[in-house]
């Protein structure tokens, strides 16, 4: 077994319980799954995505996830992994933990009307002693109003939120070596989930519920306002001609007051913008940080444009994108910039070709094409496949990622 496996290994816990995961087919809800089963625990994924259960069904992941290939597997042929799409299966469960996504809507407002539909189907279907676990992000006091809701019904279950931190791709790792935020309605709801992530072996962080949802979004916010700096660094370099890369490594070399500093690049995914923007309309978009970040993080693909137009003509050329995934090594192209980039590209352009090794796409072509045919090259994400890339074409890659070492 090779070591990062060792380290995805679980405890068998010694009183396993039936869990439902609602969501249970997504990013979040499947390695989480399988996490459970491999320390002895009955999952029932639960979701309406009838046909990615078909495909884990059947033993394969829908999407890349570090270990995930061997754990599947194992779970289906020791029966302790289920798919179902009907909700009715909830209240044979000792534990409903709830994965969904939460967006933000049209204003970037968080969206509730969906999690609060899923939440109704879930009240039908609960039993008195239930421990109905969060882990989707929502907004400040969510878990509250819930727990408030659950009271006026006597449904006579216990409510807590969890909120997950963990790495797209690095689930199966981080869940056995990231501490655990737990907060409960009740000291009871929040001993039992206390207990209930024991059994991963981390460390336990008890906070109040609010206290919870908020440190779940100010992870996720911190994050992208941290990048937004070191893309306006970027920017401001690009504007005297220097070579970002160069302050980087000069500026954090051997000086570890910069250790925070991020490297420059594109700031997409499922969660980062989104969080961010729910934690602005929390404070009534008192959030200017955020929304700051927001206009540098969703400017970059333009500013790249504006900074190639002033040395090319692009009417006449063909330039190419290099990844189309949110980020390096994955397999998901949610909130992905490369497709903005794109976008912006196809105003400007005679064509705009795209390649990822991780992304079956008809619209995309192979990177022998992409070398072959393109005028000029883009990094839109830092695959260990483009390590080291050899072109003698115009490579513009704002990540620093080409040139860089492998560690």
């Amino acid at each position: 077994m090779n070591e990062q496996a060792a380290q995805a290994e679980t405890t068998q816990v010694q009183h396993p319980l039936n869990v439902a995961i609602i969501g249970g087919a997504g990013h979040v809800g499947l390695p989480f799954g399988l996490a459970l089963c491999d320390c002895g625990h009955t999952v029932t994924l639960v979701d309406l995505n009838q046909s990615q259960l078909d495909i884990i069904r059947a033993g394969q992941m829908p999407f890349s996830e570090i270990n995930a290939d061997q754990l599947l597997p194992r779970a289906l042929e020791t029966g302790r992994l289920h798919c179902s799409t009907d909700f009715a299966d909830l209240s044979t469960q000792d534990v409903i933990i709830v994965t969904i996504g939460t967006p933000v809507d049209e204003y970037l407002d968080p969206s509730l009307r969906a999690f609060d539909q899923v939440m109704e189907e879930v009240f039908q279907h609960t039993r008195p002693g239930q421990l109905l676990i969060i882990r989707s992000t929502v907004f400040p006091g969510v878990t509250e109003r819930l727990g408030r809701l659950i009271a006026e019904r006597n449904l006579q279950i216990d409510v807590s939120y969890c909120p997950e931190r963990i790495a797209q791709g690095r689930a199966l790792l981080e869940l056995t070596q990231l501490p655990q935020l737990v907060s409960g309605c009740t000291e009871q709801a929040c001993q039992r989930a206390a207990d209930f992530f024991s059994d991963f072996g981390q460390e336990i962080i008890e906070l109040s519920t609010v206290e919870a949802e908020l440190g779940k979004l100010f992870t996720n916010s911190y994050r992208y306002i941290n990048f937004s700096i070191s893309n306006q660094f970027y920017m401001l370099a690009q504007r005297y001609d220097a070579d970002f890369d160069r302050i980087y490594h000069a500026i954090t070399y051997r000086y570890p007051r910069m250790n925070g500093f991020a490297r420059a690049g594109f700031a997409g995914g499922p969660c980062l913008l989104k969080d961010t923007m729910q934690l602005a309309s929390f404070n009534h978009n008192l959030l200017t940080l955020g929304q700051t970040a927001m206009a540098v993080n969703e400017g970059l693909p333009g500013f790249i444009v504006e900074r190639l137009k002033k040395d090319h003509d692009l009417t006449g050329l063909t330039v190419e994108i290099l990844g189309m995934a949110f980020k390096g090594n994955c397999d998901d192209p949610r909130s992905s910039l490369s497709y903005k980039l794109r976008k912006v590209l196809t105003l400007e352009c005679r064509r705009v070709l795209c390649t990822d090794p991780f992304i079956n796409s008809p619209d995309f072509v192979s990177l022998e094409t992409i070398l072959d045919e393109s005028d000029i090259l883009i990094l839109g994400a830092c695959h260990d496949d483009y390590r080291g890339v050899q072109t003698t074409k115009p490579l513009i890659d704002v990540f620093g990622f080409t040139a860089r070492q492998e560690p």
